[in-house]
């Protein structure tokens, strides 16, 4: 019989148990069910995780690569890493910042924690990023701000507790249909609700008792007209406010008129008093892309906090619940050194600084003074200096990031290294590729969105040819900053991260591969080998904050319009979510060769494809349900197979983020203060096209890397 290796899923941030067959010899799995001693899942999976750890699907990368006169050609592993090191040390010589590194959610801790130290204590360079901002930085920050501490307060035992449930912005029932199982079981009791926000109905919307559609980038001015409503109805939670908070007064006196503000939102004062009425109940308000992928990201995420701030739900059974995106981003949050040092120390406090570089053994003025920009500025940088090389690690930036062809622009003008388990977009415009092991290859450690802790477990063998990324990461950083990786195995390098969260609020320290042999999965803070994180900030009836005053702040966040209104050019308001079974850009799930080029499909509302013909001028201009049509913006244009979808409001355009020609449209505009892209809303017409161009003749193709 073959034996059955215990490891986490990595295919989102629910963080789910499976239990994998290894085959008797080599590489590939036999078999994968869910792990009933998982203490997250108890033995439920959802097909897609069993799936995808199951068939890698994608296009697998199996050779190194290096590009000589404008085409990529195979080599070997020692060519291909000199190649790296070469360039990555001339460019490093006259500039730190002038090499810049995008790493990924996907990653182990340990790879994430290798990658950070290489880039800030080995590069010293501000252009580095570990995806996060791309989907959980807004909520980050408004979670700073609120409890001077990062991560949700709430854990999944509060889900069972809870009587209210609000969903906004996100779609779990996609997402994490785990989770959401969880959610719908909890709100099925007789004095229990599911209300969800979304101008979508998402299929999260379809299984809600109540689903409120908002007018698109209206979700702070929703969030402000429910408060102003509590407080007119006397019904905030006083004690709580006096006793746990600080600035209500200030976001009291920030409020709209309620009315107005939801005229603004588009909804009616009867909706604004469902949503108040139902916050007085124990709530937990969950959110994801749909509040944090805006310009007002961090101000609608404080909102959301706000709303349970002044209603006293903080405390088991209730709270403000980001969901988060990729599998491992809370790891990358805790462990890379992107916005905070190891365990989530100040990065900006020269004491945490001087703290991590004596640990590290590189001069302190090596590190970084602030954390730098985004993606989106990393890879502007290009143009505008200093970056000249780009390393991404687990990561399409190439189709990835809004405003797609400006980007591929932008890499083709850098040294770009594509570290990666697949074929992506990103890989076609490479200068070298070092294929990668996928998670059931893989040796090392995840937190969930909840903040347990769990271990990945390789059940195969690694395919020949490809090398883990904390071996890549490990190699490169010991040629370029010698001593700095004194340690390289997983296990070694998980107990100096451990050690470095010490006494931190992400405190690691009592976490090791035996105790996570034993017990599966550990929640932090774990400052002992028998303690457990549980309910954040409240203990026994008391609540403590790591913010100056001890108390939750209060925001006085207000809305704004989006970066780019409608007009008559572009009258239409795109909009991009999720596709079931779809796998971030698509590379494992949109299929290769000939799949790779279908026309990404757009639902429409039907009125609004009945308005179009109504203003066609004549009969070639009108545009029918099922045919090629192009959608375009100021920075794009791109063919879509229109389907006519009634879960779409009137005058809003669906596209799923997975495909590559979404992003060739959307904006570059991000969150002021998160740096997080507003991926949500952009201003497109739908024209029709010609009867000769057919979607095989419009849609992008890819060449393949010669292997």
């Amino acid at each position: 019989m073959n034996d059955f290796v215990p490891t986490t899923c990595m295919r989102c941030a629910v963080g789910c148990g499976h239990l994998t067959e290894m085959t008797d010899s080599g590489y590939g799995i036999d078999g994968v069910r869910g792990d009933v001693a998982h203490p997250v899942s108890q033995g439920l999976a959802c097909a897609r995780g069993i799936e995808e750890t199951g068939n890698a699907d994608g296009e697998r990368l199996s050779k190194p690569h290096v590009r000589r006169d404008g085409e990529l050609h195979r080599t070997t592993w020692d060519v291909a890493l000199s190649r790296v090191i070469d360039e990555f040390r001339d460019i490093l010589t006259h500039d730190h910042n002038g090499v810049a590194v995008l790493g990924s959610g996907q990653q182990t801790n340990e790879a994430a924690y290798a990658l950070g130290k290489l880039a800030r204590g080995g590069f010293g360079t501000r252009y580095y990023d570990a995806n996060t901002t791309l989907c959980m930085a807004s909520a980050v920050t408004a979670y700073y701000d609120a409890f001077g501490s990062d991560a949700p307060p709430c854990t999944y035992d509060d889900i069972e507790a809870a009587t209210t449930h609000v969903i906004w912005g996100a779609n779990p029932a996609i997402a994490h249909p785990v989770m959401f199982r969880w959610i719908v079981d909890s709100a099925s009791a007789s004095d229990s609700r599911l209300l969800v926000i979304d101008p979508i109905e998402t299929q999260t919307a379809a299984r809600s008792d109540r689903h409120i559609a908002p007018e698109p980038g209206t979700d702070l001015a929703l969030a402000r007209a429910i408060l102003a409503r509590i407080i007119e109805g006397g019904n905030t939670d006083d004690e709580f406010i006096n006793r746990a908070t600080t600035g209500f007064e200030a976001t009291r006196s920030s409020l709209p008129d309620p009315g107005d503000a939801a005229a603004t939102a588009g909804v009616s004062m009867s909706t604004v008093d469902t949503l108040a009425d139902a916050l007085e109940d124990t709530t937990l308000v969950y959110w994801g892309m749909g509040v944090n992928q805006s310009a007002q990201g961090s101000k609608t995420a404080g909102s959301l906090i706000d709303l349970c701030l002044a209603t006293g739900n903080l405390g088991p059974g209730s709270g403000p619940f980001s969901l988060t995106g990729q599998a491992n981003s809370m790891g990358t949050r805790v462990c890379s050194s992107k916005g905070s040092w190891p365990g989530m120390r100040s990065f900006t406090d020269p004491i945490e600084r001087r703290a991590i570089a004596e640990a590290w053994d590189v001069p302190v003025k090596r590190l970084p003074e602030d954390s730098g920009p985004g993606p989106v500025d990393i890879v502007e940088a290009i143009d505008d200096g200093p970056v000249e090389a780009l390393w991404t690690v687990a990561t399409n930036p190439a189709a990835g990031l809004p405003d797609a062809s400006t980007v591929r622009d932008r890499l083709e003008d850098a040294f770009l290294v594509v570290q990666d388990a697949f074929h992506t977009d990103t890989t076609e415009l490479a200068d070298v590729i070092l294929p990668a092991a996928t998670w059931v290859e893989t040796n090392g450690t995840a937190i969930n969105m909840e903040r347990r802790i769990s271990r990945i477990q390789p059940a195969s063998d690694l395919t020949s040819n490809v090398r883990t990324d904390l071996d890549v990461i490990t190699t490169i950083g010991k040629k370029l900053t010698p001593g700095l990786f004194p340690e390289t195995e997983p296990a070694m390098l998980f107990n100096e991260l451990a050690s470095l969260t010490a006494g931190t609020a992400a405190d690691l320290s009592g976490i090791s591969y035996n105790r996570l042999k034993d017990e599966r999965a550990v929640r932090w803070p774990a400052p002992s080998a028998t303690a457990e994180g549980g309910y954040r900030y409240y203990d026994d009836g008391e609540w403590s904050f790591q913010t100056l005053s001890g108390r939750a702040q209060f925001s006085t966040g207000m809305h704004s319009e989006v970066p780019e209104p409608t007009d008559e050019s572009y009258p239409l308001t795109l909009t991009t979510g999720r596709t079931i079974d779809e796998y971030n850009t698509g590379i494992r799930s949109r299929g290769t060769g000939s799949d790779h080029t279908d026309t990404v499909v757009a639902r429409v509302a039907p009125d609004t494809i009945l308005n179009l013909k109504t203003g066609a001028d004549n009969e070639n201009d009108v545009i029918e349900v099922d045919s090629i049509a192009f959608l375009s913006s100021r920075r794009a244009s791109v063919p879509v197979r229109v389907t006519s979808d009634e879960a779409v409001p009137l005058g809003m355009v669906w596209l799923p983020i997975h495909h590559p020609a979404t992003n060739e449209l959307t904006v570059a505009a991000t969150d002021p203060r998160s740096d997080e892209p507003n991926y949500k809303q952009c201003a497109v017409a739908l024209e029709p096209a010609p009867n000769a161009i057919t979607a095989e003749e419009t849609a992008r193709t890819k060449s393949t890397a010669d292997d």
